[in-house]
């Protein structure tokens, strides 16, 4: 029988090396690599078939729909499971449309985590009840107001910097104009996308993009 190969991708050390020492006791699994960061994760991806990603979705620099973006456009068709300590329910609605195969919360049972990635691994999808229901109408109503949102070309260019990670001392010297304007427009962005943050702005933007490219 063919082992099912994983990567962890993880920034806590101590739970990565227990999670490995958990998966080694199962003859059934092979654990490809370990990784704390996303850039170690892709650059094995790149060398080594891979069935099933477990990725935490707080990383130190980064974040796990990041990831799975990245991982997408560098061509990994494997399947990924999110193993994390929990996740908002925006979070949960953009790394749902970018493909994962399941969300498993670190407080249940090694156990059930071993059924989990043996569930995925055969084409299922394991969704951990507590990580989904509660927040997804408000996501939905967040996503219609986001989607219903007409933005000005000043707005897109903010939403675009945004995106590239840029400073809003970089927007203002990008667009030529003060930062106190940028700051204007970014509240103006957080207001019709109905968030609160620069990262959910991302993820909203995310969530456009997706929507907009199933579109015939």
């Amino acid at each position: 029988m063919r082992r099912i190969r994983l990567l962890l991708l993880d920034d806590h050390i101590l739970f990565r090396e227990g999670l490995r020492r958990l998966l080694v006791s199962e003859t059934d699994f092979e654990t490809v690599a370990e990784c704390g960061t996303p850039v170690e994760a892709l650059d094995v991806l790149s060398r080594h078939e891979v069935d099933i990603v477990l990725l935490d979705f707080d990383l130190e620099d980064d974040t796990g729909t990041r990831f799975i973006a990245s991982a997408a456009a560098a061509g990994y068709r494997g399947k990924i499971l999110m193993v994390t300590a929990g996740m908002s329910p925006l979070d949960i609605s953009v790394a749902r449309k970018l493909g994962i195969s399941g969300i498993f919360l670190k407080h249940n049972s090694p156990t059930s985590l071993l059924e989990a990635i043996r569930s995925v691994a055969e084409g299922g999808v394991w969704m951990d009840t507590k990580a989904t229901p509660a927040g997804e109408s408000r996501v939905a109503k967040s996503s219609d107001k986001a989607a219903a949102a007409e933005l000005t070309p000043r707005e897109q260019k903010v939403l675009r910097s945004v995106f590239e990670g840029l400073t809003n001392k970089e927007m203002a010297y990008q667009l030529g104009v003060s930062q106190s304007s940028v700051k204007a427009t970014l509240q103006q962005l957080f207001e019709k996308m109905g968030v609160r943050t620069r990262g959910q702005l991302v993820r909203i933007a995310i969530e456009r993009s997706l929507e907009r490219a199933r579109q015939p």
